[in-house]
């Protein structure tokens, strides 16, 4: 497949994957996610054990470490917007996945299939999880040109701040990258996102880059903390309440976990 081909196959990928529900999708390669900083600033990090975490890690891996399949080569990113008037995306009941991860996966899977029947590709739905073949999704995001990684840690997008949700596929194909972007609207703000934390996670430098070896640090200068951050979906897990919901024949558990950094930020605030 020559340059041309590739660059007709990845416009056909954006546009079936937004065909099929998508709100924003990118393209990047292994090679450059490979260099992103959560690659190599991760699994120097203290072992996370918490909300979130992974039990079954690689016995081979160290705690944000990766294990990518060996044939994945470009990585598509897609993003599902998640506004602030349908906060229930984002919920969990009992153990059943979220709404808006069901529709990303189902988003992947059809673009998954479509790929292998249309072009012979082989596609890999990607975890969540890194120590389980996936990715830092965020990092992937950046590097695809959905945004940048903002002060509140997360992908901020133009479109949508960062009121958007993530999944991602391998592919067995080199495809062009279709970012990164030239975007930050993080310089010069007040940053309220940080204010609005309860658990105050950005309130005190961490990690810096001499330890790192890079100034690419959580929270973009080190003052994330993810211990603290835990504190408060702990909170939400502990104080969640159980509901009757729609579609779910017994009353369960519903975990709405906190969001405040995400809906502070004012980029994006058109959905």
């Amino acid at each position: 497949m020559n340059y041309t081909e590739k660059l007709q196959l990845s416009a056909a990928i954006l546009n079936k994957a937004k065909e099929f529900g998508a709100t924003l999708v990118g393209i990047t390669d292994f090679e450059e996610l490979k260099k992103a900083p959560s690659y190599t600033v991760a699994p120097q990090m203290p072992e996370y054990n918490s909300v979130g975490a992974y039990e079954g890690k690689m016995p081979d891996k160290k705690s944000g470490e990766v294990d990518w399949p060996d044939t994945a080569k470009s990585v598509v990113v897609i993003a599902y917007a998640h506004p602030a008037k349908q906060p229930e995306l984002d919920y969990w009941y009992g153990e059943i996945s979220p709404t808006g991860n069901k529709r990303l996966i189902a988003i992947t899977n059809k673009l998954g299939k479509w790929l292998a029947e249309e072009y012979g590709i082989k596609a890999v739905n990607l975890p969540y999880h890194v120590e389980k073949g996936g990715i830092y999704l965020k990092d992937a995001a950046a590097l695809a040109g959905l945004g940048c990684i903002g002060k509140n840690n997360l992908l901020l997008t133009p479109e949508y701040g960062s009121q958007v949700r993530l999944r991602a596929m391998a592919v067995n194909v080199d495809l062009p990258p279709t970012g990164p972007l030239t975007f930050d609207p993080c310089n010069g703000c007040d940053e309220r996102c940080n204010k609005r934390c309860p658990q105050q996670s950005f309130r005190e430098k961490i990690y810096t880059a001499e330890k790192f070896g890079r100034e690419e640090l959580p929270g973009r200068n080190g003052d994330y903390n993810r211990a603290r951050c835990d504190i408060q979906m702990a909170i939400d897990e502990a104080t969640a309440e159980i509901q009757d919901v729609e579609g779910i024949a017994e009353p369960v558990r519903v975990i709405k976990y906190c969001r405040r950094c995400e809906l502070a930020c004012p980029v994006g605030r058109t959905i």
